[in-house]
């Protein structure tokens, strides 16, 4: 009989080669789950950004519709006031300089929306008497390396008087 030797196993060769090929795969798993997450973090920050741009048109949009714009600062289109239908003033004010839009109720400054880079409120005088008949607001916020323009015009559909 033959002394015949049967290798159970694998060899260090063979090892080796799973090992460097189990490192190769789990090095691009992690590459793309890193990828992945920075994704996911750059699209949170632009989304929270044009969400709380669009939230202050809208607001700024809905005091237009419903109060009486201030005609004496026309021409001044980094801010706006409007007369509301209670009596209250309400004031927007862009700040270049901190990037920042306020909203001044009572004479009181709160923050309406930051990393603003650019805001214009265009206001239309067409009508006789010289009050403001509409308002467009364009809204430049940026988050990273993405800069988006949001735009809004509202028309006054009601004369306080």
């Amino acid at each position: 009989m033959r002394n015949t030797r049967h290798n159970h196993g694998f060899t260090i060769v063979e090892m080796l080669i799973a090992l460097a090929i189990t490192a190769i795969l789990l090095t691009a798993i992690a590459v793309a789950f890193n990828a992945s997450i920075i994704n996911f973090n750059e699209n949170q920050n632009i989304f929270k950004a044009i969400n709380q741009a669009r939230q202050a048109l809208s607001r700024i949009t809905t005091q237009v519709r419903t109060g009486m714009v201030d005609p004496n600062n026309i021409s001044d289109q980094t801010r706006c006031k409007v007369l509301c239908a209670d009596g209250s003033i309400v004031t927007y004010r862009y700040e270049s300089g901190e990037q920042t839009l306020y909203l001044n109720t009572s004479g009181a400054d709160h923050l309406l929306c930051d990393n603003v880079t650019a805001m214009t409120f265009k206001k239309d005088n067409g009508t006789p008497t010289g009050d403001v008949k509409s308002v467009q607001v364009s809204m430049t916020v940026v988050s990273g390396d993405v800069r988006q323009t949001v735009s809004a015009a509202a028309v006054v559909r009601k004369v306080l008087n």
